[in-house]
């Protein structure tokens, strides 16, 4: 989204000695009390940290990584995971805005959602930071946190055209595009920054879409979104795709997948299918998911795009103690999320292309990942 196991099991193993009360389906084994050493209450208070699913390996990361920030700076936090289910994010921040937190973290299921209960959240002077998926249609977020998203998809389409020499080369090639979940604000930039990369190869006849899953423009990406970031949804589509249109000896030359959970099930539906080494297309991704680092290695995912989470939480942690302080606080960006009410102050973190031949380097000299995580 192992490492991942590791970090929730250490976390739910300090939550379950602290004895904490469960208020949701996660609660018991994902909040996380960063109590003092006396066993008090935190001079920090109290940070409310919302995260939308455990399926996805990066957001257990994540949740990991920003409650134990926010401990080792002496607050107190509850960490809360919803399942994909927004009524259920809803709720969750209701009882946490009931017990009164110094700032509220939210990475939203659905990012137009949450208007009335943010509201509830302003009525008591509690600040919002939204974590990498912008809230939208709200005045009562105050800050956002996120990665270039934009530039993953930048990447990722550049990529594309490096390989396939699409300069220079003379094609056609084919290409089956994917989009991420609709309902998740930051899967129409990472469509929009490749598609604006890719689509003139399209308008020119050098990249073609068998299947007719080529949106028109930036604004039709939705047409091709996977809803919830599915590895099994991506999986039925591609073969699908596979079935219907590549009859004949007709291959698939590339495949943009805008994460590694789609592209999880995008390589499961190339496995069946029956290729190969021999003709095995390009296959983007994102989040360096240990299964998909593994895969680049055995030649079964061509790249990821890296967001090092732990940076993204290292820097809502002290945006939250910036916050809690008085302070000013850092935003590197105040122009380009407008969340149809307010444009949210931002601050933006580069993202990096990893691929087989980085893993070492990037990955695990790094300490994202031991060498012995990936059977290196």
């Amino acid at each position: 989204m192992s490492t991942k196991k590791r970090l929730v099991a250490a976390v739910s193993v300090a939550l379950l000695a602290g004895g904490l009360s469960a208020c949701s389906s996660e609660r018991s084994s994902d909040e996380d009390a960063g109590a003092s050493a006396s066993g008090g209450a935190s001079a920090g208070g109290l940070i409310g940290v919302s995260m939308p699913t455990r399926s996805l390996e990066r957001w257990n990361k994540d949740g990991a990584r920003l409650t134990e920030q926010l401990k080792t700076m002496g607050y107190e936090t509850t960490l809360q995971y919803a399942d994909n289910k927004v009524d259920q994010q809803i709720t969750q921040l209701e009882n946490v805005i009931n017990q009164k937190p110094k700032v509220l973290v939210v990475a939203a299921i659905d990012g137009t959602a949450l208007s009335p209960v943010l509201q509830k959240a302003a009525a008591q002077d509690i600040k919002v930071i939204a974590y990498d998926r912008l809230i939208n249609d709200t005045e009562n977020v105050d800050y956002y946190a996120t990665f270039d998203n934009y530039k993953v998809g930048q990447l990722q389409g550049q990529y594309i055209v490096d390989q396939l020499k699409l300069d220079s080369a003379p094609g056609p090639f084919n290409l089956e595009p994917f989009a991420g979940s609709p309902d998740d604000n930051n899967a129409k930039f990472f469509f929009s920054g490749a598609w604006d990369v890719l689509k003139p190869y399209i308008d020119s006849g050098k990249l073609v879409v068998p299947s007719g899953k080529s949106p028109k423009s930036n604004d039709d990406w939705a047409s091709i979104g996977i809803q919830g970031w599915q590895s099994s949804t991506a999986q039925s589509e591609m073969e699908t795709r596979l079935n219907s249109f590549y009859g004949g000896g007709k291959k698939v030359d590339v495949v943009l997948s805008p994460n590694d959970s789609l592209a999880l099930g995008i390589e499961q539906a190339l496995d069946g299918a029956g290729y190969g080494k021999a003709d095995w297309p390009i296959v983007t991704g994102q989040d360096a998911d240990q299964a998909n680092v593994k895969n680049m290695l055995a030649g079964k995912q061509s790249m990821t795009v890296w967001k090092d989470t732990r940076t993204l939480g290292d820097q809502v942690a002290k945006m939250v103690d910036q916050i809690v302080k008085g302070e000013t606080v850092d935003v590197n960006d105040t122009e380009t999320y407008d969340n149809g009410n307010k444009v949210v102050p931002t601050y933006q973190l580069p993202p990096v292309v990893v691929t087989a031949d980085s893993v070492q380097k990037d990955l695990v000299e790094s300490g994202f990942y031991k060498a012995s995580d990936l059977g290196l």
